[in-house]
């Protein structure tokens, strides 16, 4: 990756420094990042520009445009520099403006905190239509999100359904306040509940729908992985052990005595590991009721129910 942007930035007068007050529009700042960026050897520069310039100054993409000749502040830009070195050194965009949308929703991030993918999105749209139909036989619904992080899936759930409750449970205590949090902010706070447990160990009582995004990446493998994710998402997020599959084994044994009769288990897991994960359920009782692919094709997830 080349660094000329970065030595520039760092080591001449910054625009905040010498500019005065509404010197630079946001138009001419989005072409310097943009400029920044395509130096720096940025995947998508024009992306990064206009999203890191939306975050940062909190305005919608379409303000970009209708408001393009407005000047900024001095300190507008010394935030908008600051962000151009760190996602240059390679963090995340999102991690920079701290908060990334999911299923509609705005979510904070947090350092203990995956950040939530689009990926991501087609587990919770697989287990919408049974969730939908559970609250439809029953009236109401349960759902269990083990390692919740931001509480993105079970969040994403009960906007969907104004008729189910969720637990979301997390062994990090950053991550149940994110999560909390995110619940509070798009108004689902009544109807859920963050608890601090290892998987099940805390957990009582039996859910009608049981799902999680667990750490999956194999122990060996986390050195080799992008500097974005590496170095800026939470290592015990990411290690699912040697195999990268011992916390399949943890909820595959524990999910048929919290589950209702009816109810589903929905998990995401790495695009070669649908075999593997589908036998560890199967073996622990569970039948695939479906398998879900990603945005890109890939295998992403399993809907599975209990056989018995």
């Amino acid at each position: 990756m080349r660094s000329c942007p970065i030595i520039r930035l760092a080591s001449l007068p910054s625009l905040a420094a010498t500019m005065a007050e509404g010197d630079y529009t946001i138009h001419a700042m989005l072409a310097r990042m943009r400029e920044d960026f395509r130096a720096a050897g940025v995947a998508d520069p024009a992306f990064s520009a206009r999203a890191l310039l939306a975050g940062v100054l909190d305005i919608t993409p379409t303000q970009l445009i209708s408001d393009g000749t407005r000047g900024l502040s001095a300190g507008q830009v010394s935030r908008l520099e600051e962000s151009v070195r760190r996602h240059s050194a390679g963090e995340p965009v999102y991690r920079i403006i701290g908060r990334r949308e999911f299923y509609g929703l705005s979510l904070s991030l947090s350092p203990e905190t995956l950040e939530p993918r689009p990926d991501t999105e087609v587990l919770v749209d697989a287990v919408v239509p049974h969730l939908q139909q559970i609250v439809a036989r029953n009236g109401k619904a349960r759902v269990l999100d083990l390692g919740t992080g931001t509480g993105a899936i079970c969040l994403a759930l009960l906007s969907e359904c104004p008729s189910a409750v969720g637990v979301a449970s997390d062994i990090s205590v950053d991550a149940l306040a994110t999560a909390r949090k995110n619940a509070d902010m798009n108004g689902l706070g009544a109807r859920f509940q963050a608890v601090e447990s290892d998987w099940f160990a805390s957990i009582d009582g039996r859910f009608d729908v049981i799902v999680s995004n667990p750490p999956y990446i194999r122990s060996a493998e986390i050195e080799e992985l992008d500097v974005s994710v590496r170095l800026h998402d939470p290592l015990r997020a990411l290690d699912g052990g040697p195999d990268g599959l011992e916390p399949y084994r943890v909820i595959a044994a524990e999910a048929g005595r919290h589950l209702e009769a009816g109810g589903i288990v929905g998990v995401e897991f790495g695009w070669d590991q649908l075999a593997d994960v589908r036998a560890i359920f199967e073996a622990c009782g569970f039948v695939v009721l479906e398998a879900i692919k990603d945005l890109a094709g890939h295998d992403r997830a399993l809907l599975f129910a209990r056989t018995a």
